[in-house]
């Protein structure tokens, strides 16, 4: 199994069903570490960068879990990525600590996912919306691979959520990310 990192970025992790759901899914797995930002360092704390850099370092994949909020990450992954991946360390000439890791969103909406689309009432995919964090991945050196989202917090039934953690805990302990075309044509 792959060493992956998942750094979770919920600032209300007790009123969570959805991410609450995910997390208990993986968090007895050996080959994952969950790491809660807004519990290691509250809603302002003093992100210690280099705990953070060798938490990185020290695993294969990375995985980005929050909530979707007002369209974007939790203030607080936005933070983190700001002093965490810095020059020199995630990208310049001698920033190449992230290259070739996998990297992955997970992320909960309150929205259904037929709102993610051109046309409907979110007006924009989630594709579109998580273009940022795609290209802080490619810039670091990392692989982006294709999201994983729960959709419809707010309405979601509980035999669903169950199906949905089950499909994470899978996926995490899949050995290949990949969304090519080549590994589509080589399945059954």
């Amino acid at each position: 199994m792959k060493k992956t990192l998942v750094i979770l970025a919920h600032p209300s992790m007790n009123e969570s069903r959805l991410n609450k759901a995910l997390i208990n899914a993986i968090s007895h797995e050996e080959h994952i570490t969950v790491h809660d930002l807004y519990a290691t360092y509250g809603r302002t704390g003093e992100i210690d960068v280099k705990k953070e850099q060798d938490l990185l370092v020290a695993n294969e994949r990375i995985v980005f879990q929050f909530p979707l909020f007002w369209f974007s990450t939790p203030s607080l992954l936005k933070e983190w990525q700001d002093k965490v991946l810095e020059y020199g360390f995630a990208y310049g000439s001698e920033g190449s600590k992230l290259a070739n890791k996998e990297f992955k969103v997970a992320l909960t909406t309150g929205s259904p996912d037929y709102a993610y689309q051109a046309g409907a009432y979110d007006h924009a995919s989630i594709s579109e919306l998580l273009k940022p964090l795609q290209i802080t991945a490619l810039f670091t050196g990392m692989v982006y691979t294709a999201p994983f989202a729960v959709h419809g917090a707010l309405k979601i039934k509980e035999e669903e959520l169950a199906q949905k953690a089950l499909e994470y805990k899978a996926l995490l302990h899949e050995e290949d990310w990949s969304s090519s075309l080549f590994k589509y044509l080589q399945s059954n």
